[in-house]
């Protein structure tokens, strides 16, 4: 994610030529440069027959197209939104859990608050690396007795909130917390589950193939159409301001196709590692457990490119 100061344009505009994709749009829009002088050269140069076509039906055409664009920027925005949403609540849950096990347990249990503050810590580093392709769980904070069982395990966010339960259950059992804390603790752990489905189901339930494939065909007759509407009148000009419309169209489509995966790499992306780095200074901190300056320094990164 490209973490930036709203007011800040100079710098905003600093960084717009380090993203991958106004890389890819220029290309793109190079693309279409050298296609429109071809056309522009072809008809004006050599007098060959121009392709008419009404301007009342290319407009048509743009009114179709822009509500097609509407639509799928905010169907794309609706799941970015939806996926900071999710770890938010996330935040909160891990929070919850960490506050009522500082509660309980007894201020002279250091290995017990800093196994719990280990357990509920590896959760969203956990689920950062399962969004993203596969947990590297040289990342995870260290918790020895479960490190093989987290790696057999076919889910191990699932699994760490199994552990986590199951710890719960044994302070239980030697009457360090009795059952009205359970009643606390139980719709915090039944959260984190909720927000691990709901990322996986963002990630693996993509726009569908044939929608994307309409609107980058409708797009790429719009662009190719362009120039025969507007050579006529603008002649020469004709060139520039067909590769400004492309910028428009091409960008709004990528942009889309971008954020549509907000827990990827991509440059505009959520920053769920530093979500995840922050949520472990918080836990540590609840459950009053020293934490390294080195893991801290990574939930505070200057304004950049965070991943």
């Amino acid at each position: 994610m490209i973490v930036y100061k709203s007011g800040d344009w100079w710098r905003a505009l600093w960084y717009f030529h380090k993203s991958p994709v106004i890389s890819q749009l220029l290309k793109r829009l190079i693309i279409v440069g050298l296609y429109n002088s071809v056309v522009a050269v072809w008809v004006l140069e050599f007098h060959q027959p121009l392709v008419n076509i009404s301007r009342e039906y290319f407009s048509f055409l743009g009114i179709l197209l822009s509500l097609l664009l509407v639509f799928r920027t905010n169907t794309a925005y609706d799941r970015y939104y939806e996926g900071r949403r999710l770890w938010g609540q996330l935040v909160s849950h891990c929070r919850g859990v960490a506050m009522e096990l500082n509660a309980v347990l007894p201020s002279n249990a250091v290995a017990s608050r800093r196994y719990f503050a280990a357990l509920i810590s590896n959760f969203p580093i956990a689920l950062k690396g399962a969004l993203r392709g596969g947990v590297q769980f040289e990342q995870l904070e260290a918790t020895p007795d479960i490190v093989e069982r987290l790696r057999r395990a076919e889910s191990v966010t699932a699994t760490l909130v199994a552990v986590l339960q199951e710890s719960i259950e044994q302070l239980r059992q030697v009457e360090i917390i009795c059952d009205i804390h359970l009643l606390t603790l139980k719709p915090q752990l039944l959260g984190m589950m909720e927000v691990n489905g709901s990322c996986e189901r963002i990630r693996s339930t993509p726009i569908p193939f044939s929608y994307s494939f309409f609107i980058k065909a409708f797009i790429t007759i719009f662009i190719v159409v362009m120039p025969f509407v507007l050579l006529g009148t603008m002649r020469y000009y004709m060139i520039p301001v067909t590769m400004f419309g492309a910028y428009a169209l091409l960008g709004l489509e990528m942009i889309g196709e971008e954020i549509e995966n907000p827990f990827g790499l991509d440059s505009n992306d959520l920053p769920i590692t530093q979500l995840a780095n922050k949520i472990r200074v918080s836990v540590h901190d609840l459950l009053r457990v020293e934490l390294t300056a080195e893991k801290r320094a990574l939930a505070s990164v200057p304004y950049s490119v965070i991943h």
